[in-house]
């Protein structure tokens, strides 16, 4: 996973919730460069470029095929542009959502990370995200960061063409939905609320 949104490690790790971080390849993910851009920066991003532990967490992710869904009580996919092409299609993660769905427990997904939604499957074949309220990326919002032509497709659209009842608020605003123990949120300053969203779902 690509971890851009580090404001959602910090609320999350301000409650006391056991952060364990993960990533296709393990290690030391590539993180998106806007994420360290001036304009990108918060109170939240700062204090987990100051913060040791966050720090050799990044560094040192496990591994997506050694996460258990059993071992866990949700499982969050931040964004970045990163997930476009590492997630989709990949078995692993799409096997892991379907466990985290099939014991009833929260996922959830910010920004570009939806798309890891796409490709996932209920029991009798359809797409997890079927008549399900969901949100993502815009395709107005990946115009202005001038990324339209680059992206392999636009999350926007293959949420609507999954099936998913897709909807959004301005750009760059934040815009959460949660539909059962599903969560998604629009883009970075979403990641706040979706975290508080999910946290609501674990107290419950």
């Amino acid at each position: 996973m690509m971890l851009r949104h580090r404001r959602l490690r910090v609320a999350l790790k301000d409650t006391g919730v056991e952060i364990t971080l993960a990533s296709p390849a393990g290690g030391l993910p590539p993180l998106d460069p806007k994420s360290d851009s001036p304009d990108a920066q918060t109170e939240a991003t700062k204090r987990f470029q100051a913060d040791p532990e966050a720090q050799q967490q990044l560094a040192d992710t496990r591994t997506l095929d050694t996460v258990r869904a059993a071992d866990f009580d949700a499982v969050f996919y931040p964004g970045g542009h990163g997930p476009m092409w590492d997630l989709p299609d990949n078995a692993v993660s799409i096997a892991l959502i379907q466990d985290f769905v099939r014991a009833g427990k929260p996922v959830a997904a910010v920004c570009h990370a939806p798309v890891a939604l796409t490709n996932v499957t209920n029991d009798d074949g359809s797409y997890l995200i079927a008549g399900r309220q969901v949100t993502g990326f815009t395709n107005s919002e990946e115009d202005t960061v001038g990324l339209t032509d680059v992206v392999p497709f636009l999350l926007e659209d293959r949420l609507t063409q999954r099936g998913g009842v897709y909807s959004k608020t301005d750009d760059f605003a934040p815009y959460v939905l949660v539909d059962g123990n599903l969560v998604t949120g629009q883009n970075p300053p979403s990641s706040e609320p979706a975290a508080a969203e999910l946290l609501k779902l674990l107290k419950a």
